[in-house]
């Protein structure tokens, strides 16, 4: 999994997690990703902190200055200083996750089979390769979903539609 600093044309930054860099590259180009603030599919990634590896070639501290220095001017010239949020941006922001959810949940129920209280089961069975593949949806405790994550199993936790605003 990898994150990304993601910002929309109206200069919202957030953030979002991939499964690589061309992952997210498909998302982007099919709009598939939306502004939780303003819901424009419109991102593109955002300036981050640069990850320098500790092995190999280390450069130099001149050279980490200017880097720092050229990557201050573009974050300067790139992102606005500050982004004020209101009370209506928040709820703005909590009603498109809202619907967000709602519409994957539709998908999920329209495309997928519902397993009930035998997901954890069917899940790890799919992953063993011991079931036929095919996406399916259901009930699974905590801890049932704590262990098929440690066993690489790849679920994505839902809430129901009542329990958003928990």
């Amino acid at each position: 999994m990898i994150v990304f600093d993601l910002k929309c044309e109206e200069n919202h930054v957030f953030e979002a997690w991939f499964r690589s860099s061309d992952a997210y590259q498909d998302q982007v180009s099919a709009e598939q990703i939306e502004c939780p603030f303003c819901g424009s599919s419109r991102v593109s990634k955002s300036l981050m902190s640069p990850n320098i590896s500790s092995k190999g070639d280390k450069p130099s501290s001149d050279e980490l200055e200017i880097f720092a220095a050229e990557h201050m001017v573009a974050a300067s010239a790139n992102v606005p200083e500050t982004i004020e949020t209101s009370a209506e941006d928040v709820k703005r922001a909590l009603q498109h996750m809202h619907e967000t959810m709602k519409k994957y949940r539709n998908h999920v129920k329209q495309e997928c089979e519902y397993v009930g209280e035998n997901f954890a089961e069917e899940a790890r069975a799919i992953h063993e390769g011991t079931a036929v593949k095919r996406g399916i949806y259901g009930e699974a405790t905590l801890e049932d979903t704590e262990e098929l994550l440690s066993e690489g199993v790849d679920i994505l936790p839902v809430p129901g539609l009542g329990k958003l605003d928990s």
